[in-house]
Formats: structure tokens, sequence, C-alpha cells
């Protein structure tokens, strides 16, 4: 396990968010509450492990923010609950699972994604995931940088993007309905909404910025909406 000083953490420092990491699954799997262990009483094995070790770095980090140590169960189109109080967001792929958590009453809401630093498995995916207006936005950062799959990014900030508006909203939010503008120097992104944001504490927002990494053969991607002050 690893907390603020791995890939995730770099990207949520000073975010008033804490984040916890695992790349891979330890050898004896963590413990889950029984309510847990029922809702992948069903699943393969390897859904089983990583399912424990994401839950047990959500865990870690909200033990970590003073949280309470409680079942985390799937909800709605999968989302994680989240004990009252606390906001926060999971993510897994090969070989790496990780979880995001922090204050409600600091941070409206968190998205955290990972992928493979890989091509998409189908490239007609591509036109799916995005929209015309971003693909020479992909073809200029392959340019820049040709060693990142960039396509495959852009899936992982739209994911992000996914995990921040769907607990504000409670609606499905298409991959159409975001256009993100990668930044190649900065490491930062844009998320501009194409239909209304949600409101948090009487101010809209329509668009959302998060950061993203290419490392460790990863592509990691997060958001952290701050409460209005």
């Amino acid at each position: 396990m690893s907390g603020v000083s791995g890939v995730l953490g770099g990207l949520l420092a000073g975010a008033e968010v804490e984040a916890v990491e695992s790349f891979g699954d330890p050898a004896q799997p963590p413990e889950l509450f029984p309510e847990e262990e029922k809702a992948v009483a069903a699943a393969v094995a390897k859904r089983r492990r990583e399912f424990a070790t994401v839950r047990h770095c959500a865990r870690t980090a909200l033990a970590a923010l003073g949280g309470p140590r409680v079942p985390l169960l799937p909800g709605e189109r999968g989302a994680p609950g989240w004990p009252a109080g606390f906001v926060g967001s999971m993510t897994h792929c090969d070989g790496y699972r990780a979880a995001a958590v922090a204050r409600a009453d600091r941070i409206a809401s968190v998205g955290i994604d990972a992928e493979p630093d890989e091509p998409l498995r189908d490239p007609g995916v591509l036109d799916l995931i995005s929209l015309p207006e971003e693909r020479p936005m992909l073809a200029r950062l392959a340019a820049g940088r040709p060693e990142v799959c960039w396509e495959r990014l852009l899936f992982g900030a739209k994911e992000s993007v996914y995990k921040v508006w769907y607990p504000l909203t409670g609606r499905w939010l298409d991959f159409e309905e975001a256009r993100i503008d990668i930044d190649l120097d900065s490491g930062t992104f844009t998320a501009r909404l194409l239909v209304p944001g949600p409101v948090v504490d009487g101010v809209r927002h329509d668009a959302f910025t998060g950061r993203w990494a290419a490392a460790r053969g990863l592509l990691v991607t997060a958001i952290a909406l701050p409460r209005e002050r």
C-alpha cells in the first residue's frame, strides 16, 4: 500500500483528499464485511480480490480522516456508498487499486480512474467515447508524447468526470455530453459539460478541472470538486 507519495496522491496533493493505492492484491485478501461478501459472492476470484483490496484502500483513507469502519457497498450503477459526512471514489485495473476520500464539508465530490497505458482494445471504441472536436487534440498530444495512449487517457478522464457528476445529480452522463481538453505540459485537463451542470452550494458548475499522470504503465486521472467557502 502507498499513500500520498504514490501516483494518485501526487495528483490530489493539496486538495484535502486522502488517497491510498495498491499495486496489486496482497497475498492474504483483506477482510470484508458480510454485506460486502454477499455483494461479490457470485463473482470470479479475480473480481473478489480486487473488490476487497480497493475497499481496504478506501477504509484506510477513511480512517486517516477519522471516518468510521463500515461496509462500502456498491449502489445504483455500481457507485460505492460512503458514510455520512464523507465523499469518495474508487478505481481498479490490472495491477492497480486506489481510493480517494474527503470530508463532505470540504469537497463536494471526487472522481478518480486508472487505466492501463495501452491502446483501446477495439479502435472503434474511440468513435463512441470521443467528440469530433476532441480527435485533433489527440493527434496533437500524440505528436508531443507518442509513448502515451491518449485515447485511453481520454476515456479515463471521462470516467473521472462521470464519477464526480453522478453523486451530485443521480443522472447518467454520456461520453458525448462532456468535452475534454487535455494540457500536455501542466498535467491537467478541463471537462466542459455540454448539458446543465450540477448546482453545488448555490453555484452551477459547467466545467470540472482535473489532473492526469502517465506513470508505471498506468494512466491515472483525478478530479476533486471543492466546496464554496
